[in-house]
């Protein structure tokens, strides 16, 4: 049979293609069986070795602990609360005239007595100065009209006819227009009523203003108040003098410590809401009226309590009815995690109260359990105490 060219050259291309794909497939060929029975098992000896030195019962799991302690338990009630001044009072202008001198600014620190804002004092002490003229003028009358009095016996009449002779003259209301003159003149001299900051300046220097003018407020910032919003059944285990944690939104993280300085008598019947007054010290200023805050307030404490940190305290059974604790121990020079059924009592968010187990065993004061790093742990586990599980490589319980 006679092929054409094309043809031969097409079948050639196409062995030549069969040929480098056997090749290829004998290359990446599957092992033999037996080969990859081998080659498993060799494998799975790897991994083992490797989980094994990883999770060896000698290689010791790190955590943190922490004391029980034997102490008072407070049960404590959460507000929101709102920052305020604990003195505020706006200043006015008690006389007009012109602004002479402020020499204070918004946040400036005065003393008590510290100057605020001088008036311009030229015709208030003219106003003086006629007054006084007015009084010796009065004074003149007076004594010309008594002048002969003293030849007088009886010291009664005498006593009438000066009462007349100072009404007559003008000689009282000459004193009292000499006072009134300068009293004005001492307004016109603003001073703070007690040390304090600026706050809402309103005037500036050479700014008229009439009597009643408002010129700025003054804040007293140390301590500051805070005013908590608390629930009627807050309120009810709430004394004055009991400690106050507050942190602020503006200070994330940082705590300040202070007391219950006030219980307003009044509930809100509709919101079942009242106040709660908190005194902080903030010598530095740093907490200004109107911040928001997170209040936790002291309420009733329970003295001589064995308790723990809530991170210790785990929860075990099908429905989580059976709680227990790790305590750590050391036999034989090596750190153990020791199993330990409890009964809790009163807690808060912090604190959690250890009665005595049903076995009767009785945690005491001084006994480290661990906090942080126990959730996955086995009993007389192999364990060292950290400062910090996850910089030492270990699980976190969280």
């Amino acid at each position: 049979m006679n092929f054409s060219r094309g043809v031969l050259v097409g079948a050639t291309v196409l062995l030549l293609l069969g040929a480098a794909g056997a090749a290829t497939w004998w290359r990446l060929r599957p092992a033999e069986d037996a080969e990859t029975s081998a080659g498993d098992g060799e494998e799975a000896a790897v991994e083992v070795e490797s989980a094994n030195t990883q999770f060896a019962s000698d290689v010791p799991t790190p955590v943190e602990g922490a004391e029980v302690v034997e102490d008072t338990l407070w049960i404590t009630v959460n507000a929101g609360g709102i920052a305020e001044a604990a003195r505020r009072a706006r200043v006015t202008s008690q006389v007009e005239g012109i602004i002479e001198v402020i020499p204070v600014r918004e946040n400036s620190s005065v003393a008590s007595e510290g100057l605020l804002v001088q008036i311009d004092t030229t015709e208030l002490a003219l106003s003086v100065a006629e007054a006084r003229a007015g009084l010796a003028e009065a004074q003149a009358q007076y004594e010309s009209t008594i002048l002969f009095d003293d030849r007088v016996e009886d010291p009664e009449v005498r006593r009438k006819r000066e009462v007349v002779a100072r009404s007559s003259s003008g000689l009282n209301q000459a004193e009292v227009a000499v006072r009134t003159a300068e009293v004005q003149l001492e307004r016109a001299t603003i001073r703070s009523p007690w040390g304090a900051r600026v706050a809402d300046l309103d005037v500036v220097e050479g700014q008229f203003v009439a009597a009643g003018t408002e010129l700025l407020t003054l804040v007293d910032l140390d301590p500051i108040r805070v005013e908590a919003s608390v629930t009627d059944v807050g309120i009810a285990m709430l004394e004055e003098g009991r400690r106050a944690r507050v942190v602020f939104a503006a200070f994330p993280g940082e705590e300040f410590n202070g007391v219950i300085e006030s219980i307003n008598p009044v509930v809100d019947p509709e919101s079942r809401i009242g106040r709660v007054t908190v005194f902080l010290p903030n010598p530095d200023g740093r907490i200004k009226p109107g911040m928001f805050a997170d209040v936790t307030l002291e309420a009733r404490a329970y003295p001589d309590r064995i308790m723990v940190p809530r991170e210790a305290v785990l929860e075990r059974g099908v429905a989580r009815d059976r709680k227990m604790v790790f305590l750590y121990a050391e036999e034989g020079g090596r750190g153990l995690a020791k199993w330990q059924y409890v009964n809790t009592g009163v807690e808060n968010e912090e604190w959690v109260e250890l009665l005595p187990a049903d076995d009767g065993t009785v945690l005491t004061a001084g006994q480290t359990v661990l906090v942080e790093g126990h959730q996955f742990l086995a009993h007389d586990t192999q364990v060292r105490l950290v400062e910090n599980v996850v910089a030492a490589g270990g699980r976190p319980t969280r």
